[in-house]
């Protein structure tokens, strides 16, 4: 039965969306929805919220503040300085940094210079940095010095212009913006124009680069945008509007979509202040939120956990929080009443969402998710649509369970260079499968129950279990292995591996552990090995019983 917050919600969407709403709806050329009045690149986006946000302030990084006016303006010096070395409409650009300004100018530079903003996974190892960079073969690669360190080891054949970005803004984008650009003229961009890739691991290992238009990820950032209009208008009705400007903790990685997309681009549609972290830190997560009043925290579950454990939290003045946030991995339905306990001013929200989606789908608010904790919520209406897949793409009735599939115009175009695993990922009639298994209610509240494919979600990160089990097959001592999630309260879940040994063969855990790094980035090594002394148990097939073995070790 619907709460009395999702009848309200529904009233104020239809105005909010209807004709003559703030966010009035159309169509594209597939009938999905999309915003009719909105801009719809990424270079327009940004010029005209800089403009409609001018003096408010934007970023926060250090001792160094910007207004949403000096970021349009740096990056559009940007976009000339690019266009000046040859950065062409179409060439993808690489961006492998970690968070900091320099980041963000880069990435509104690429686009606007009508390049395709390539996001490298800033933790990958050498190995990992150079699959995808072979597969997306970007023109320019934007580093850092530890991520140019690692590029520069396998693929120095790709230019890359590392950047001091410990430095000003202006000192670390230096040797990009060249001499007197303000004859360069940027390219026309339109809708249909390709403008991401981000990576995403696959059941296979290697990672897939998801490819999105400028269409595709306004929309994702208008699905956001839309919920937050109801919310706020809810809140207006009830007294309670926010008395300052919302301001927002940027904990996640800007190259992860849930960093790119609900935190950094939404926050130039809603004038909303993003204080960096270059790193986490819990502690320091504190002090920040007490200083600059940080209204709107969100992060994967293991950061909204650390928060409420740290030994130190109150000592802080933390009532500037209104709502709590969690993203990139399923949150423990026991830490949803704690954290309404440990955070009374704020109110708990959960997101579901894929790269595939550019993180739109799902959305679970405050008193609702109270209610319904298991549950990542209903979909991001009118733009998002839901379906539940059974044999031969069914659509499945309320209460049954299959396979959860989106349909939007913020979907992705395809994969990159990979029209098979692009056929794979939609159904004829357009709906991207995910991969993950789950139930609608009568509601419309989404259950996810388990996924199909073998990925792992550590803190965030997907990590293919085949990849994981190769590189552990590459250690000679090695007969059998078998990597699966198992249950963790803090990060969701781990990797664990039960390795079988080859006859005679001497290997301990931390062996392994030791053999394993540098072959693979750290989140991906198992944080369990178990030895087993007899063979893996097997399936009729002949491949190994993972399931058999999660359900014997994964507690």
């Amino acid at each position: 039965m619907l709460t009395e917050l999702d009848r309200r919600f529904d009233v104020e969407l239809r105005r909010v969306t209807g004709p003559g709403g703030r966010l009035e709806m159309t169509h594209d050329e597939q009938g999905r929805a999309i915003v009719a009045k909105l801009p719809a690149t990424l270079p327009e986006f940004f010029r005209a919220f800089c403009s409609l946000h001018a003096d408010t302030e934007a970023l926060v990084a250090g001792e160094e503040r910007f207004s949403f006016a000096d970021l349009d303006r740096i990056s559009e010096r940007l976009a000339r300085g690019l266009a000046a070395r040859g950065i062409a409409k179409g060439d993808r650009v690489g961006i492998a940094m970690r968070n900091c300004p320099a980041w963000i100018v880069s990435y509104m530079a690429i686009l606007k210079a009508g390049a395709i903003a390539t996001l490298f996974n800033g933790w990958w190892e050498a190995h990992e940095m150079e699959q995808a960079i072979q597969l997306t073969e970007p023109k320019l690669i934007i580093a850092d010095g530890a991520r140019g360190k690692r590029i520069a080891e396998r693929c120095g054949r790709f230019e890359t212009v590392i950047l001091p970005v410990d430095q000003t803004i202006e000192e670390a984008i230096a040797e990009l913006l060249g001499g007197e650009t303000d004859s360069v003229t940027l390219p026309k961009i339109d809708p249909q124009d390709d403008a991401t890739i981000l990576f995403t691991s696959g059941s296979t290992g290697e990672s897939k680069g998801a490819l999105s238009t400028h269409r595709a990820v306004t929309t994702a950032v208008y699905a956001y945008a839309t919920g937050l209009a109801v919310l706020l208008q809810l809140l207006t009705e009830d007294g309670r509007a926010p008395p300052a400007q919302p301001r927002t903790l940027l904990t996640v990685p800007l190259f992860h979509v849930t960093g790119e997309v609900p935190v950094m681009l939404n926050s130039f549609v809603v004038g909303r202040c993003l204080v960096l972290m270059p790193k986490w830190d819990a502690g320091d997560a504190l002090r920040l939120i007490e200083k600059e009043k940080i209204t709107y925290f969100v992060g994967v579950p293991t950061m909204s956990l650390e928060l409420m454990n740290h030994p130190e939290r109150h000592r802080y003045d933390l009532r500037s929080l209104t709502d709590i946030t969690a993203g990139g991995a399923p949150r423990p339905v026991a830490h949803v009443e704690r954290l309404r306990q440990e955070f009374p001013n704020a109110q708990p929200a959960l997101g579901y969402g894929l790269t595939e989606t550019n993180a739109a789908g799902c959305a679970n608010y405050w008193g609702n998710y109270a209610a319904k904790p298991a549950s990542t919520g209903r979909a991001h209406r009118p733009i998002i649509e839901l379906a539940i897949l059974g044999a031969g793409d069914r659509h499945m009735a309320s209460g049954e369970v299959g396979e959860i599939a989106f349909r939007s115009a913020a979907n992705i175009k395809g994969y990159w260079r990979n029209p098979k695993a692009t056929d794979e990922a939609f159904t004829s009639d357009g709906w991207l499968r995910t991969g993950d298994v789950g139930y609608v209610d009568e509601d419309g509240y989404l259950f996810i129950v388990d996924r199909k494919k073998e990925i792992i979600i550590r803190g965030g990160e997907n990590i293919s279990a085949a990849e994981v089990e190769a590189e552990c097959y590459a250690c000679p001592s090695i007969a059998e292995v078998a990597v699966f999630g198992a249950p963790d309260e803090r990060l969701g879940e781990v990797p664990v591996a039960v390795v079988h040994l080859k006859n005679g063969a001497q290997l301990g855990e931390e062996d392994l552990r030791a053999f394993l790094d540098g072959r693979l980035a750290k989140f991906k090594i198992p944080q369990r090995i178990i030895l087993s002394p007899e063979p893996l148990p097997k399936l009729g097939t002949g491949k190994i019983d993972r399931r058999a073995l999660k359900a014997e070790y994964a507690n």
